[in-house]
Order: C-alpha cells, then structure tokens, then sequence
C-alpha cells in the first residue's frame, strides 16, 4: 500500500474528468496534489472542492518553456500523473493536419516534456513515482483513430522504457490504459462505446493501481482489454478484416 500523507503529487491535465477525478482520490488518500492544465479557472474550482491541499500550476505542455516554468514553480515532488490529452475522431481520409499535429503533441510529446522534468530530480535522490496514461487504443491501430492510437503507443512505449531504466532503483513507473471513459473527449464519437465508464470509475482503477508497489500496468475494463491486448497476435489479415468493421 502506497504511504500517502506528506507526499506531494504533480497532476497534470487534471482540469477535469479523469485526472480531476483522480485529483480527488489522492486528496482524499491524504497527498498534497499541485494540479496543472491551460485553464487556471477549471484547475482553481477542482482545487477548491478537494479535500487536502492544493494548489494550481498553469502549464501548457506542448510548449517546452512553459513546461520548464512549471516545474520550477511546483519545486520537488514524490510522484508525476500524466493524464492530459487531445482527441478527435479522424480518419484517413478525412486528415486533419492541425488536429493530427495536436494529438501528437500534447498526447505523447507532453508527456515527454513533462517526464523530463521530473525525471533528473528523483533520478538524483533515487525515489520517485511516474504514473502515465495510455490507452486500450495503443496496442494496435485502429480505425478512425490516426493521431490518437499512435500517441497514446508512444505514451505506452516511453512508459515501456522509463521501467526498464528505473528497473531496481527507488523510482517507480506505472501505466494505466483505460478503454472508453466518459468525458468531453469520446462525446465527439458518434459510435457505440462498449464498457463506457465515468471518470470516478477510471479514476478508481488507476488509484488502486498506484496503491499496489507491485503493479506496473493496469488494463482496464479488464474484460474488454482482453480484445486489444491478444489482438497483437492476431495475423494482418483477420485483425484488418475483425477490426475495419
């Protein structure tokens, strides 16, 4: 079980729904949480309605200065949650250069950004907490899905290689990939979301993730994350057929 009071956790892309919702487990838990987006308004209300201390830090992750900013301000901390991120729908024959670029950018190239910031501090004292975001959509691509699917990889594979890295040191890593959750997000799809969940519920897997040492990814809606996760050995041919459908 993870130790929560004393400790200070760098939220980022906590405005609302999932990271908001996660914001509010470890307030709760008893962690000072320092939560951070583009919108100070959005952050300053979720501040406002935890439990525990808190405090708002303005950042834009696909901007690295911005970035840099950010942590200096927010100073020394035990763990880093990484659950900001972008979306639309997109197909590829319906590119958007601007939107595909955003994806990117904010989905994984933050996620760098905001890992390197963290990283040489709790490197030097060898005690830290990285928690990343992927996505079900991650495993393998999808349709409809250009930009997303590959980001959210990337996020997976960054998280793949930090635990290598830190493997028998004091810093831990950990990555979460949800399937369809509730939020302004999968509202722009126009499809059936099997297992949708709210983002408390989502926000409950990832928190009891973080409370288990031992745990270095959690897949979730279990059921359904069984689809994606044996489809990587799938043949070409029966995952394009099963999933261009």
């Amino acid at each position: 079980m993870t130790e929560w009071i004393g400790k200070r956790y760098w939220m980022i892309g906590a405005s609302d729904g999932l990271g908001a919702a996660l914001a509010h487990k470890l307030s709760a838990a008893g962690a000072e949480v320092i939560l951070s987006s583009r919108s100070e308004d959005k952050l300053q209300e979720v501040a406002d309605s935890l439990p525990g201390r808190a405090h708002v830090v303005t950042v834009d992750v696909a901007d690295l200065d911005s970035v840099r900013r950010a942590a200096e301000a927010v100073g020394q901390v035990d763990g880093l949650v990484y659950t900001a991120g972008v979306y639309w729908p997109m197909k590829a024959q319906e590119w958007n250069d601007e939107q595909a670029e955003a994806m990117g950018d904010i989905n994984f190239t933050g996620a760098m950004r905001a890992v390197g910031a963290v990283v040489p501090q709790m490197t030097a004292r060898d005690s830290g907490h990285i928690v990343l975001t992927g996505s079900l959509s991650g495993f393998r691509g999808l349709p409809g899905a250009i930009g997303y699917a590959a980001s959210k990889a990337g996020v997976m594979a960054l998280g793949e290689s930090l635990q290598c890295d830190f493997h028998g040191t004091g810093v831990r890593v950990q990555i979460a990939n949800p399937g369809f959750i509730k939020t302004r997000l999968t509202d722009k799809n126009d499809f059936n979301m099997p297992f949708l969940m709210t983002p408390e519920e989502a926000a409950q897997q990832m928190f009891e993730m973080m409370n288990d040492p031992g745990a270095t990814v959690r897949h979730f809606p279990r059921l359904f994350s069984y689809l994606f996760r044996f489809s990587r050995i799938w043949p070409d041919w029966l995952y394009n057929r099963v999933f261009a459908r």
